[in-house]
């Protein structure tokens, strides 16, 4: 067999691997969010294993809270387009106090962030001090986890100023932690770039938007998941049809799938 044979049949399994992966978390999410949604009265009411922080004042003073009492590890998750630049500057002093008691940082972003300076000099700051950062096409929803024990999380997934849960029980927070495990797999640290699939030229963020576009999602939904803008979304999706010889979205749709891009 030649080298280029082999080298494709191995990159076609890591393409095929990759995308149960992805389906694993995606099953994780909703099942992790559905946890949430059975849990989440309970949490209002139960101040031992939960509580909702209402407004951004106390989700700040809670966040505080788990940085400075934090001793061991902290993971975060942060999906959509880029962090505010004063956020990701407030945030330094106590990330720095927390790396020098030698807690170690894994945080998660997507793609997006990669274009954007401030969120990228900020993963740059976290490398140079020991934390690691990944990104991915999708990520699951916002979290905080230290020491894993410890997780806040948003109580509106699309503002996540609105409010937060504190939650300290354990079963919850290990889903949670599952999920961020299985996301950080399947992301590439910042600085690596994602390589594209040899046979079909699909990049990993193309390949996600064909399985969001095909499972219904409007251009608009399919961008705040991919926290990219609808602009790029139908840019991405013409390059898509124009690689199929594809006229319409149904065709693409058809011949994607006949092609076992989806």
């Amino acid at each position: 067999m030649s080298p280029q044979v082999g080298l494709a049949d191995i990159l076609r399994q890591q393409e095929a691997e990759l995308a149960q992966r992805q389906a694993q978390v995606a099953a994780s999410r909703a099942a992790v969010t559905q946890l949430f949604a059975d849990h989440a009265d309970d949490a209002q009411s139960d101040g031992i294993h939960g509580e909702r922080l209402l407004g951004l004042d106390a989700i700040q003073s809670r966040l505080e809270f788990m940085g400075r009492t934090m001793t061991t590890e902290c993971m975060g998750v942060h999906p959509g387009r880029a962090q505010r630049s004063e956020d990701l500057m407030a945030s330094r002093p106590l990330n720095s106090e927390a790396l020098h008691r030698g807690v170690t940082f894994r945080t998660l972003y997507q793609d997006c962030v990669r274009n954007d300076g401030p969120t990228v000099d900020h993963a740059n700051w976290l490398l140079e001090r020991g934390g690691e950062v990944r990104t991915a096409p999708v990520v699951p929803q916002r979290v905080v986890i230290t020491d894993r024990s410890r997780a806040l999380v948003p109580l509106h997934p699309s503002d996540s100023r609105k409010g937060a849960l504190y939650v300290t029980e354990p079963g919850i927070v290990i889903s949670l932690i599952d999920l961020f495990e299985q996301a950080w797999v399947i992301a590439v640290p910042l600085g690596s770039t994602h390589t594209r699939d040899p046979d079909t030229g699909l990049s990993p963020a193309e390949r996600e938007l064909l399985r969001l576009l095909g499972s219904g999602l409007t251009d608009e939904a399919a961008s705040n998941r991919l926290g990219v803008s609808v602009r790029t979304v139908r840019r991405q999706m013409a390059s898509i049809m124009e690689r199929l010889g594809a006229a319409s979205r149904f065709e693409a749709g058809l011949k994607a799938a006949q092609r076992s891009w989806i």
